[in-house]
């Protein structure tokens, strides 16, 4: 097991992120803002799991430090991953920020429900966008302190 992040050291960032544009003004935050942190993106829920669960061409990655999610995924739903992500004694102690466009309750209720450590809804507008990404990324590398990889 490695030691935690410190806040000091760039934190592995998973973005389980369908949409192109919100994967391309998540990148542009993370330069824009010079995040050292590392962004890996995966583009629905099944491969989210396969890259969690070290399958397959994710044998060799090192586990996220914080998982941003998006809800409305192909292949396997948001709710479906936060799921079984949460449910499994490996994966759950990673903070998951649930990143997405829904304001609906039942979609926040059901997010908390399923251990969401947040849930954000996503601006439309590109600098408030990139805003919340940065603050995010600061709460999550500044303020909280994250469990020691595992």
């Amino acid at each position: 097991m490695t030691a935690p992040p410190d806040g000091k050291s760039p934190i592995e960032v998973l973005l389980v992120e369908d949409d192109p544009g919100d994967v391309l003004m998540t990148q542009e935050a993370f330069e824009e803002h010079k995040l050292r942190n590392r962004l890996t993106v995966v583009s629905d829920g099944a491969e989210a799991l396969a890259y969690l669960r070290r399958e397959g061409q994710y044998a060799d990655i090192t586990l996220p430090d914080l998982i941003l999610l998006d809800l409305n995924l192909p292949r396997r739903d948001g709710r479906e991953v936060l799921a079984e992500i949460k449910n499994d004694e490996q994966l759950c102690r990673i903070p998951v920020v649930v990143l997405t466009t829904s304001q609906a309750d039942e979609d926040i209720l059901r997010s908390y429900q399923l251990h969401a450590n947040a849930y954000v809804t996503k601006p439309v507008d590109f600098d408030r966008f990139i805003t919340v990404v940065r603050q995010i990324d600061e709460f999550f590398v500044s303020v909280v302190k994250l469990p020691p990889r595992g």
